[in-house]
């Protein structure tokens, strides 16, 4: 018999939904040394909260998520609230023993993300485990990419090329959801998918960006109020509001290493629906990679005879590749949902194991700082500002 970890999540909406079919996957396709069971799932609504567990696989509801932390048989509490509320449910769930999964991006100001990254490091030294959920690291094309790096296949890095792009509020009649709300989401387009593609580039590479200097722009400034929203679609209400988030951020950076990067985070480049893209450029090769083209990684051998030029396609599908061997036949491609699966199949293995799991919250307050940074640089002109040091 394996020893039962109970879950505990937080919100039931898309990213409740989408961590909701991870742990209901990840004991069917990993051979784990611990079994997850999905206890109980919160929200303010007893209805929609009733609706939502029975819908998604959980066994109970509540409509306060500290009864959470009052449950002998939850274990982890997976916090999937806008950015508002994580500090406050993160503090708590730490102080009370329960290992802790939290969204990204972490929280809404960097003296939030110090305090939970400090609070993860003090329960650390009880066992208490802690980690944000920064999916993307966990799509086998993007763990390979790494995997290159560290290898030295690309040699010095000279360049990182990353955006990612959307267009789901291009209509300027879209309603005003949590998400351009500043007070809710703590910024808009930079904080939401900027996060990714700034950890992103920082996962595969091993660099830190060390300063940037930055632009933001908000396009639409007023909206229709929103009646109410599931996921990224929202029906409209009475009235207009103001708009106090960024839709777009775009920003140059310099790496620890030496290197160069830009970034583009946006919500308005019409007709790219949810393409993270991230080339890396190194003095013995070059990777790239789409997510609207996931098991796909594009590699470039410098090292080759000039006749042999050129990126070529890596579909990364094979057994040896990170986490594809537990799904399908090499070929047989995976979906958005499955990067959520692989990170709960790493949270519970570092549980068993007594490790501390990867990205920390610590990692959590990194990424903080250089959104923090692209904001002061933004609102000064776009001056290089230096990336606060951990």
């Amino acid at each position: 018999m394996r020893p039962v970890v109970g879950i505990g999540m937080v919100g039931y909406a898309f990213m409740g939904r989408t961590h909701s079919q991870a742990w209901r996957s990840v004991d069917a396709f990993f051979d784990l040394p611990v079994e997850p069971a999905m206890v109980a799932v919160a929200g303010r609504s007893a209805e929609a909260t009733a609706r939502a567990a029975a819908k998604l696989g959980w066994a109970h509801a509540e409509t306060d998520w500290k009864r959470l932390l009052d449950r002998d048989d939850v274990h982890v509490i997976d916090i999937c609230t806008p950015g508002d509320s994580h500090a406050e449910i993160a503090l708590a769930a730490l102080a009370a023993g329960k290992h802790v999964l939290c969204e990204k991006p972490l929280a809404n100001t960097v003296a939030e993300a110090e305090a939970m990254a400090a609070a993860a490091k003090e329960a650390a030294g009880r066992g208490v485990r802690s980690m944000v959920a920064l999916n993307y690291r966990r799509v086998p094309a993007v763990a390979l990419a790494r995997r290159f790096v560290e290898e030295g296949r690309l040699g010095e890095i000279r360049h990182v090329r990353a955006q990612y792009l959307q267009d789901w509020i291009v209509d300027p009649e879209f309603p005003l959801v949590w998400r351009l709300q500043k007070d809710r989401a703590g910024s808009g387009a930079l904080g939401d998918i900027g996060a990714h593609i700034i950890d992103a580039a920082e996962f595969i590479t091993g660099e830190r960006l060390t300063g940037v200097s930055a632009l933001t722009e908000t396009f639409v400034k007023e909206r229709p109020l929103a009646s109410g929203s599931a996921g990224l679609s929202a029906g409209g209400g009475v009235g207009r509001g103001t708009v106090t988030v960024d839709d777009a951020a775009l920003f140059i950076g310099r790496l620890s290493g030496g290197g160069l990067a830009s970034f583009e985070a946006t919500r308005f480049a019409s007709g790219r629906k949810n393409a993270l893209r991230i080339e890396v450029n190194g003095a013995l090769g070059s990777l790239a990679f789409d997510f609207e083209a996931m098991n796909d990684l594009w590699f470039h051998d410098h090292t080759l005879d000039s006749t042999e030029h050129g990126f070529r396609r890596v579909q990364v599908t094979e057994p040896d590749h990170p986490y594809a061997g537990a799904w399908w036949p090499p070929g047989h491609g995976l979906g958005y949902e499955h990067a959520f699966v692989h990170e709960t199949k790493d949270f519970l293995e570092a549980i068993a194991t007594g490790t501390d799991p990867a990205p920390s919250l610590e990692d959590g307050l990194r990424v903080q700082r250089v959104l923090a940074a692209v904001e002061q640089s933004a609102a000064e002109g776009s001056r290089f500002t230096t990336v606060e040091d951990s």
